[in-house]
């Protein structure tokens, strides 16, 4: 038989996914498993919003709708866009995706020529490079601070005259850390002066712990040139819906919308009215949420520290990242092997040396995956 794709054969698995399913094979043989690989909030939908959706199904909403989205929704994307993240935005700049993941494909897709590069700053979610290499673009890694995990002078350093975009992540997957207003000012500046895109993926905004969510757009002249990445996945629980969506200028849109036409067509149509319902419906869910992973993390990090573990700023989303002595690969398969416990190698991010700990499980299932790392 003939070659299959050798762009295809140059992508890596998806870590996140490889050590999940490692863990749900073990606990289909009998294996008393708890995973903490993987980033999904352990909550179930509300009900207000899974009403919508039945209500939606039984009043006929199956059909094909407009490939940019349902325009209530996008209409509500843009008032919420406007209300709290600081920006303005018309429903025509607003573009709903099947999830965000999509929304980071499409935007490289309508961004980004081969040659032109994209510099991801680490640690950083699995998905972005190979997204960049999707659309024929490279992908070039600058490390944030290790101690603080922003943004420093040595990112003007890492721009060369083919970067075209900037991938910009807070609240982080994996570190949970937050940017800071100096951090997103400097990447500002950078951008403006360099005449660069911004991606900014803000899937973790609604899950903050005591400090500020500022989105990138929202500083002077930086709505021009930033792709703002969200979706209800993560603030809603519901990440089996697959609903994102991207807000940027119009012709970034534009194209955007091509590429979604002649791949997915549009997302699911009755699960938009889900999500309709999500933004404009009662917000207290989402603060019982975020309350109780604040009360899990307030367990976890001070518990990991009295170990003798070393974690990065848990000011947002809902993961510890672990710092670790050793082959981390090595180290979060004998924790699966030995400790029958989950975990995500920080090699997958860009950082070895590291371990993600997802904390979107029970106290009760956090209570005893301390003590197995006690004891390993």
């Amino acid at each position: 038989m003939r070659d299959l794709s050798e762009k295809i054969a140059a992508i890596a698995p998806s870590a996140t996914i490889e050590i999940s399913n490692a863990a749900k094979r073990m606990a289909q043989e009998g294996v008393d498993v708890i995973s903490l690989s993987i980033g999904e909030p352990d909550f179930d939908t509300p009900a207000h919003i899974k009403d919508a959706c039945i209500d939606a199904l039984r009043r006929g909403e199956t059909h094909y709708a407009p490939s940019a989205g349902i325009p209530a929704l996008a209409s509500a994307i843009a008032e919420k866009i406007a209300g709290e993240n600081g920006f303005a935005v018309q429903p025509d700049e607003v573009i709903v995706t099947c999830g965000a993941k999509d929304a980071i494909y499409e935007a490289m897709e309508a961004v980004l020529n081969p040659t032109d590069e994209v510099l991801i700053l680490d640690p950083a979610w699995v998905s972005y490079e190979p997204c960049a290499q999707l659309a024929g673009a490279v992908a070039r890694h600058h490390p944030l601070s290790p101690e603080t995990f922003q943004v420093d002078d040595t990112l003007l350093e890492a721009v060369s005259s083919r970067t075209k975009m900037v991938v910009v992540n807070s609240p982080s997957n994996p570190s949970g850390a937050v940017l800071d207003a100096a951090s997103l000012r400097l990447i500002a500046d950078i951008c403006r002066d360099h005449d660069l895109y911004v991606l900014s993926d803000e899937i973790y905004e609604k899950l903050v712990y005591g400090k500020e969510h500022i989105s990138l757009a929202s500083l002077p002249e930086m709505a021009e040139r930033t792709i703002t990445i969200n979706g209800f996945s993560k603030a809603y629980a519901m990440t089996g819906w697959r609903i994102g969506y991207a807000v940027a200028p119009r012709p970034i849109i534009r194209q955007m919308e091509k590429v979604q036409q002649h791949t997915i067509s549009h997302p699911t149509t009755f699960a938009m009215f889900g999500a309709l319902a999500a933004l404009r419906g009662g917000q207290d869910c989402v603060e019982a949420m975020r309350r109780e992973f604040e009360r899990r993390r307030d367990y976890l990090i001070p518990a990991l520290k009295g170990l003798g573990y070393t974690t990065a700023p848990a000011d947002g989303a809902f993961y510890a990242y672990v710092r670790v002595d050793g082959d981390d690969m090595a180290i979060a398969r004998s924790w699966l092997r030995d400790a029958h416990l989950a975990v995500t190698p920080g090699t997958a991010f860009g950082t070895p040396g590291w371990l993600r700990v997802s904390y979107a499980t029970s106290m009760e299932n956090l209570e005893e995956a301390v003590g197995r790392i006690a004891r390993v």
